[in-house]
């Protein structure tokens, strides 16, 4: 591996020969574990905002985009034979769908739910039906920290965010690009960055898209890790172990790039997530029906496409919507509209039998202040509401997804918590609805004192670790710090008290001996 990561390494040893070091930090980490979730299963309605006539009309629509005015796949012969033999009308490179053939494809071959194994079993998550897995942002080329302010994300600050996200017991997952290590070469840090998934945390993780050989680099990281678990010996097929993001080049294009690794995850049954992106105003209508009828027909033309090329591989509708300033171009975060897609969204994924891919706590700001913290949180609010099954970009959004907040992050995930208590609903068990408290104060007492509260004063509410509810006079006493601060004494905190899960040292050799092989038959180009 790369020196950073052998002197993250060698700080963890370090750590670990402290006196109570490394077997009270696992017993910690245990206690930790043992009140985590894998995943949320939702137990309140879902929020919708369009009716039954109107979700069919917008269907209709997304249609008569398929049909009239067809989707490009650019630069894959196979691709667009995959798609002639499947019933599409191929006209160069432009496909057309007659109406109503995407969705026979898809609701005839992709499953409705399906799990993504993580290689700690206990972690594996269920991804569909009303289940929703919160996973990090993804793709930021800058990192931002109260410390040193914005500069260049490095391979150190990925296994930094790898790790972060593993001890969150609001995430669920590892995440893919959680930001873009800059000072590795572009064709080889695929491989450190899904060796620090797996070598950092034991929660499901992404593979990489950025080329089909990449894609291939990550089942066979994949395959290694897993070893003879990877195959499912009930259906002989592989078992789904990486989940992946494949983009629409919105508007209505399929570059060479994104379909080659769609077609290798598709062929080892690994998940792909087919998601347009979407700047509306710039790269769809400035309308929100029209975004969504446009989203709904790229997605529809991806998802029917990996179902052709293996039928019942598991796939996830995703949307990524926006809007942008008329004045300046600039994408806006948590404004209404964008909102409005994602709730109609989510009903039309429904609708479809497929799980939904949006949200998260999306925001334009530069740093993590009050912008950031209203625009992510009118954007995760939604997210929830709606019934969305991934949430990608859950933790560390700042700029636009420019950059990845170390503050931010912690922040966020603070943020998801709550949000795990509000789609838990409301208990209505014999201790939610608490009678025998009521019975017990009576008129004119307080419940501070009665068995009921002292049973339950542990958890009868979510308690933020970053909020300061103390009085001023406290607050003052212990330096005044507003929540960046506390958060950035968080992750520090974190990262020096880290432990990694266990990782058997003969499959470690083994990922550490394919890098190796892979990064010698490249050239030593930045390239």
């Amino acid at each position: 591996m790369n020196d950073t990561t052998s002197e993250s390494t060698s700080d963890n040893a370090r750590v670990a020969r402290r006196p109570g070091g490394r077997d009270a930090k696992r017993a910690a980490r245990a206690a930790r574990t043992g009140v985590t979730t894998p995943y949320i299963t939702r137990r309140i309605p879902y929020y919708e905002v369009v009716d039954e006539e109107g979700l069919a009309l917008l269907e209709a629509n997304a249609d008569t985009i398929l049909e009239e005015i067809g989707i490009d796949f650019r630069d894959d012969p196979e691709a667009l034979e995959i798609l002639r033999k499947g019933g599409a009308d191929v006209k160069g490179e432009r496909v057309h769908f007659p109406r109503g053939l995407c969705r026979s494809i898809i609701q005839k071959n992709a499953p409705r739910e399906f799990t993504q194994h993580a290689r700690n079993p206990a972690r594996s998550v269920v991804i569909g039906g009303k289940n929703t897995v919160f996973a990090p942002a993804y793709g930021s080329p800058f990192i931002r920290n109260l410390d040193e302010g914005r500069r260049y994300a490095r391979i150190a600050d990925f296994e930094n965010f790898v790790k972060l996200a593993y001890l969150a017991p609001s995430l669920h997952h590892s995440g893919g690009t959680i930001c873009e290590p800059v000072d590795l070469p572009v064709n080889k840090r695929h491989l450190d960055m899904v060796y620090a998934h797996l070598k950092y945390s034991d929660k499901p993780f992404m593979g990489s898209v950025t080329a089909p050989e990449r894609a291939e680099d990550s089942v066979e990281l994949a395959k290694i890790a897993f070893g003879g678990d990877f195959t499912d010996p009930l259906t002989g097929r592989p078992k789904t172990a990486i989940i992946n993001l494949i983009n629409v080049n919105s508007p209505m294009t399929y570059d060479a790039t994104m379909l080659g690794a769609a077609k290798v995850y598709a062929r080892a049954n690994q998940a792909t997530i087919i998601t347009p992106f979407i700047l509306a105003g710039a790269m769809s209508a400035v309308t929100v029906a029209g975004t969504v009828a446009q989203t709904l027909a790229e997605a529809l033309a991806g998802l029917a496409f990996v179902q052709l090329v293996n039928p019942g591989a598991p796939v996830v509708l995703g949307s990524f919507a926006s809007s942008i300033s008329m004045q300046s171009g600039a994408p806006t975060f948590g404004t209404p509209e964008p909102a409005l897609v994602l709730y109609t969204m989510a009903a039309l994924a429904r609708r479809l039998g497929v799980p939904f891919r949006s949200g998260g706590s999306l925001c334009a700001s530069k740093i993590p202040d009050a912008q950031a913290a209203f625009e992510s949180a009118q954007t995760l609010l939604p997210t929830c509401l709606a019934g969305v099954n991934f949430v990608l970009h859950t933790a560390g959004w700042l700029e636009g997804g420019l950059s990845m907040g170390y503050e931010k992050f912690v922040m966020d995930v603070d943020q998801a918590g709550m949000m795990h208590t509000l789609l838990a609903g409301v208990d209505l068990s014999d201790n939610g609805q608490a009678l025998s408290a009521i019975r017990e104060v009576g008129p004119g007492k307080h419940f501070l004192g009665c068995a009921h509260t002292q049973a339950n004063f542990e958890n009868a509410f979510y308690r933020s670790p970053l909020a300061d509810n103390n009085s001023f006079e406290q607050w003052d006493a212990e330096g005044a710090q507003d929540m960046t601060q506390r958060a950035n004494t968080s992750w520090k905190r974190q990262l020096a008290e880290y432990v990694a899960p266990d990782l058997d040292p003969a499959v470690d050799e083994a990922l550490l001996a394919f890098i190796r092989q892979r990064k010698a038959a490249f050239p030593d180009s930045n390239v």
